[in-house]
This record gives structure tokens, sequence and C-alpha cells, in this order.
């Protein structure tokens, strides 16, 4: 039995976890039931910033579609946090504040043979941040497009 007893200004906080699990207790502690409470935060994150808890097609195939298209998501943003956003001060954001600064932005997309080109307004606060974000990307993946 593992055993956990704080005071802190919200008052006592007690909590006892039961295992059979060997090892030293505070390493089960903090490397198994810690994490555990953080995949649950992952998830919550993943159906409020990814709107993943929503099902309401009356097609199950339409509902199996919507669960492909966040499982998607959910590697995307998570990519973009670990490579692109690493080293910058979104590096820890929720899902929520990524789609807020990085995604739902207004811009012109030019596209000709060779390449895409996206405009942004002059104004945009996060630019750096895109560039970054490029960098590390290209980095990443290997890839020498020309940078922005």
């Amino acid at each position: 039995m593992i055993a956990k007893a704080e005071h802190c200004g919200q008052g006592e906080n007690h909590r006892f976890i039961v295992t059979n699990l060997p090892g030293e207790p505070q390493d089960l502690y903090e490397r198994v039931y810690c994490q555990r409470g953080e995949a649950e935060n992952r998830i919550k994150e993943q159906q409020l910033g990814l709107f993943a808890d929503r099902t309401s097609c009356h097609d199950s195939l339409a509902n199996q579609c919507r669960v492909l298209l966040w499982a998607a998501a959910d590697v995307l943003v998570e990519t973009l946090r670990r490579v692109g956003l690493a080293g910058t001060e979104l590096a820890g954001a929720q899902v929520g504040t990524l789609r807020l600064k990085l995604l739902k932005i207004g811009g012109r997309v030019v596209r000709s043979v060779r390449r895409v080109v996206v405009h942004l307004a002059s104004g945009y606060p996060w630019q750096e941040v895109l560039r970054t974000i490029l960098r590390h990307l290209q980095e990443w993946s290997g890839n020498t497009l020309p940078a922005p």
C-alpha cells in the first residue's frame, strides 16, 4: 500500500494506492499512478479540443470515420507538439490553445505549378513560432523546402 498525505492551502489531500506491483513506493506513485492521470488528461483534452466525443451520426460508418479522423488529428497535434513546438512557449499548450493561435488563422493561399504559398497578415503575433515549427519539421523530415 502506498499512502500520500499532504496539506495545502485548499485543505488536506490524502491518497491511498493498493497495488501488487513490485518496486519502490515513490517510483510506483510517480511512474505508474501519476502517468495514469496524465493519460486521462490527454483523453479529456482530445474530447474538448478536437471534439472527439461527438458520434452523433445515425450511420455507424460515418461515426467510425469521425473516430479515425480524430485519431489522425491527435497524431498530428502530438507530432506538432513534440517536434514542431519543441523549445517554444507553446510546447506544452493544450489543443484548444494551438487551434486558436496556430490553426484558426486567416490567410490568402496562392497556388502555382511548383508551390503553394500562404500569405498571413503582417501583424500576426505568432509568425516566429510558425517559422520555428516549419524549421523543426523540415529538419525532422529531412525536407529541404525554402524557408519563408
